[in-house]
């Protein structure tokens, strides 16, 4: 997945609400009450979600490496 398929609001998002937004949807997905009509769109946010994490962190990787 490209950066530029990542929505605007991910893409805003700090490492800790990417991850706390991530801990919410696992949460859900993993519930017995799962709505199965919301669960594709659901997972595919996580998906988008986690791209967004490792692009974080390749960016932070790339200025460690830099100094």
């Amino acid at each position: 997945m490209k950066t530029e398929n990542i929505p605007a609001d991910i893409k805003s998002k700090s490492l800790k609400e990417a991850r706390n937004e991530i801990n919410e949807i696992l949460i859900k997905l993993e519930s017995k009450n799962l709505d199965l009509s919301n669960a594709e769109n659901t997972y595919k946010r996580l998906i988008q979600l986690n791209k967004h994490i490792e692009n974080l962190f390749k960016m932070k990787s790339k200025e460690i490496s830099k100094s």
